[in-house]
């Protein structure tokens, strides 16, 4: 058992130089008493299949969490058989985590745009597969298919998880899910509106809300961390996401849209092509922070390890279940991990 089921990490954090790190990672966070290890999808070397194998393989107990891979980049054949396989593979630690993803990116890939309708029919999809039915012409949201079978003899409860952002998402958490991923910088009012809406919509699904894990997804940057890195992991993290998805993470938390509209509007943002937690120096993330109000980058675990803690357990305080330490990598949080076990 974890010494700390309610902490989880995710692996592979950022743009790392090689998916290997991910073995030393896993390994340091089982021995820190970690409970789950998130692993998100990158299409470069941070395939989602490939590493939770690689996870299961040199671990024992820390739960395996995809935060998150998509439902439509694979058949649904592969993809329940993808989650089985991880099932035995890690006598029931795998948990099988989707998201909406960014419609921009699958616009660009032909993908389609991802609804709620079809992540529901989906998590239906793979519940009914992992209790071995034959499904037979189905023709819902998802898609259309004559026949989709693993195992008649399977008798499986696979944990399902779904990394959600909008109220659509959080209510199709609540009813269908079992774990839900928040997202990170949401601020401590967002937080408990998210966490109600879970929980609310899992009483209305006829499911008991304390059965349903809601993770706070909270940046964690201690001052033991160098000032550059520092600034990478809070204003090159939460500028990229205003690059990728601004708008609805401004709206989310009732932020002031016009601050979004001048960090746009600033020339070098306007003008970077990439992620600037990825490809921006120090000193252009330096100008960047000008553009961006404290308010918004206070959600986050900051300063020394007994100050990281106490934003920790104000996460639980507020109605988390758990607390996903975002953007660092075990080593980095191995003091502030230690402060929190006295």
């Amino acid at each position: 058992m974890a010494t700390h089921p309610e902490l989880g990490f995710y692996t592979l954090a950022g743009a790392p130089e090689s998916p290997r790190e991910l073995i030393g990672e896993i390994h340091d966070a089982e021995a820190m008493g970690l409970g789950a290890a998130f692993i998100s999808e990158r299409f470069n070397v941070k395939e989602a299949a490939t590493l939770s194998g690689a996870a299961a393989a040199v671990s024992d107990e820390i739960r395996i969490i995809t935060g998150a891979t998509n439902h439509n980049t694979r058949h649904p054949i592969v993809t329940a058989s993808y989650a089985s396989t991880m099932h035995f593979l890690t006598s029931g630690r795998f948990t099988l985590g989707i998201g909406r993803g960014i419609a921009p990116l699958q616009d660009a890939y032909g993908m389609g745009r991802i609804t709620t309708a079809q992540m529901e029919d989906f998590a239906g999809l793979m519940r009914r597969l992992w209790r071995g039915e034959t499904i037979v012409d189905h023709d819902g949201p998802a898609g259309s298919w004559p026949v989709l079978r693993l195992d008649p003899d399977f008798d499986e409860e696979i944990p399902l998880g779904l990394v959600a952002f909008g109220p659509n998402s959080l209510e199709l958490g609540g009813r269908a899910f079992d774990d839900v991923i928040l997202h990170t910088f949401f601020t401590d009012a967002t937080l408990q509106r998210c966490v109600r809406t879970v929980k609310a919509a899992a009483e209305r699904a006829g499911r008991d809300p304390d059965s349903v894990r809601v993770w706070s997804c909270l940046a964690t940057v201690g001052d033991h961390i160098a000032e550059p890195l520092r600034i990478k992991k809070r204003i090159g993290r939460l500028a990229t996401y205003l690059q990728a998805y601004g708008d609805l993470l401004v709206a989310t938390n009732g932020w002031d849209p016009a601050v979004l509209d001048a960090f746009r509007a600033d020339p070098f943002v306007a003008g970077f092509r990439g992620a600037l937690d990825g490809k921006a120096t120090t000193e252009e993330l330096e100008h960047v922070a000008t553009l961006l109000p404290d308010e918004w980058l206070a959600p986050a675990a900051t300063g020394t390890p007994e100050q990281c803690v106490g934003t920790i357990r104000r996460q639980l305080g507020l109605g988390a279940d758990a607390v996903i330490l975002h953007g660092a990598t075990p080593t980095e949080l191995r003091p502030i991990v230690d402060e929190y076990a006295h």
